[in-house]
């Protein structure tokens, strides 16, 4: 006994590839990976209780706005301001703007919905805003406005020998003809929209009776919802959008994100804000904010839509959501000292656009649903150390699934197919809204979401029309493909290993990543 020497157990380090990475794993899981799992777990339920926390809250107002009759546009004596317009006759002078690019399938469809509004055509004047690349397809945008031109309609057809600016840059330099010089108003169409003939008399009135309120915005109706899955899907997140978000908006504090398109601003309210910027993508929520800023108003007009045009290939369909996620964040990261050192508008206010429109609505809710269902929830099953409360994994998702689906009943039956595929788009959005807050390469980048025109048009002539073959490295994301390796990796472990039955919605979202990845 008094010769026994106490020594450390040898440890054996195994020499195949394998055993290596097993052992290094063991090594390092438990005083590395599970305090790190804790703190990404910790930021992601401090994240979910925040969205959780805006969906409720919204829930709230939209049910007691809607119970109570207390939406915002019904509070304004519309029918009274339009007799009085027709008995005095005072018409303002209106002008609307149609940006272009290449809109060979739509131009048509836009320009002949505008110039059948309803308005005396004296007072009225039609802007065409071209851009198009393509000499042949402006001399049909021409041509079509020369035709509306002969029927009586004042349009004029402007083009740019550059680009600068895009959407931002058109519509700035339209408002410095000298014949607009006298329109009060100017109402915005993207190219694929179908105003109805009496959209003005349902939005100029508000305007006339109201000189506090700056912009008036009508919801979107989308001509082509049923024409797959993907836009089904998309109808799903916009119902939510147009139903809550900007009514919600638009009846607590008179704010909301311009959504670009199917709206009617004053164009003293644009003045005052300091004109259209092109230093984000998403120039239309930037002369809001800063419209706002300066004490003007908005009301959104919930049962006023206009047809439009949902992006039908998933191409067009990833450049548009990159715009839209990485414009926000970039704007937010522009705006926020901005926003806080403003004196116009109240403590309320500022906080409502600043930690709910832009930090919850814009960032967290696409880091919540990449970084903690797609990452945090797959990578503790690989490490049992760590403790996954379920009222967290589970039922503040699913609340707020149901909270978001609810908006759209006819597809309540597509909820599973939604979130697998929300929560593919969340990798999307989470990289644009990272690139928008550090204003990294593709901050800027705009492309214009395809339009493919009438959607019965296109059934009737599927086969005559040939889409150019797109390359190979175009139908393959490798992150997609990253992603759904990990989760099917997740799902074998829990099969294998696991205590419950969270493999069942890993190998669906897995093989949903699979699905878009090729």
């Amino acid at each position: 006994m008094r010769n026994l020497v106490l020594r450390e157990p040898e440890v054996e380090v195994p020499d195949d590839v394998t055993s290596s990475l097993s052992y290094a794993w063991q090594r390092i899981r438990v005083p590395v990976i599970v305090p790190l799992l804790y703190v990404a777990l910790y930021i992601c339920v401090a994240m979910s209780i925040m969205l959780f926390v805006e969906r409720v809250y919204m829930t709230l107002v939209i049910i007691y706005v809607k119970v109570m009759g207390k939406k915002r546009y019904t509070k304004y004596k519309l029918e009274a301001i339009k007799e009085d317009l027709e008995h005095n006759r005072s018409y303002p002078m209106v002008l609307i703007q149609i940006p272009m690019y290449n809109e060979r399938e739509v131009y048509k469809l836009s320009i002949g919905a505008v110039c059948g509004l309803t308005w005396p055509s004296d007072r009225l004047i039609v802007q065409v805003l071209d851009d198009s690349t393509n000499e042949v397809l402006r001399a049909l945008v021409e041509l079509e406005c020369r035709k509306w031109t002969e029927q009586g309609v004042n349009v004029q057809y402007e083009t740019r020998n550059n680009r600068n600016g895009y959407k931002a840059g058109a519509l700035r330099e339209g408002l410095e003809k000298q014949y607009v010089k006298d329109c009060e108003f100017v109402v915005i169409f993207d190219a694929d929209f179908q105003p109805e003939e009496d959209f003005l008399w349902r939005t100029i009135p508000f305007l006339l009776g109201n000189p506090e309120l700056g912009l008036v915005q009508a919801r979107w109706k989308f001509v082509n919802a049923d024409e797959c899955l993907m836009t089904r899907l998309q109808e799903m997140s916009l119902d939510y959008h147009f139903t809550v978000e900007q009514e919600v908006g638009s009846s607590t504090c008179s704010f909301f994100g311009f959504n670009g398109t199917a709206g009617v601003w004053r164009i003293q309210a644009i003045n005052d804000a300091g004109g259209w910027k092109d230093r984000t993508t998403v120039e239309d929520m930037d002369l809001a904010v800063r419209a706002s800023l300066k004490g003007w108003k908005f009301l959104f007009v919930g049962d006023l839509g206009v047809k439009n045009e949902l992006p039908s290939t998933f191409k067009a369909y990833r450049y548009q959501q990159h715009r839209w996620s990485c414009g926000p964040a970039n704007l937010f990261r522009k705006m926020t000292k901005e926003i806080i050192l403003c004196e116009r508008v109240s403590f309320w206010k500022k906080f409502h656009v600043i930690y709910a429109f832009f930090f919850v609505r814009k960032i967290i809710a696409h880091w919540v649903t990449f970084f903690f269902y797609c990452i945090v929830i797959p990578a503790s099953i690989l490490v049992p150390e760590v403790h996954l409360p379920k009222p967290v994994a589970v039922y503040l998702p699913a609340t707020i699934t149901i909270l978001n689906a609810v908006c759209t009943p006819r597809s309540l039956h597509l909820l599973v197919f939604w979130i697998l595929f929300e929560n593919v788009m969340s990798l999307h959005r989470s990289k644009a809204t990272i690139i928008g807050l550090l204003e990294a390469n593709r901050v800027n980048e705009w492309v214009v979401t395809e339009k493919l025109g009438n959607t019965t048009k296109q059934k009737h002539n599927a086969k005559t029309l040939k889409k150019p073959r797109s390359r190979i490295g175009e139908r393959i994301h490798v992150l997609e493909l990253i992603m759904g390796m990990f989760m099917l990796h997740c799902a074998i472990y829990n099969m294998l290993f696991g205590e419950n039955h969270l493999f069942i919605y890993l190998l669906l979202q897995a093989g949903a990543f699979f699905i878009i990845g090729f």
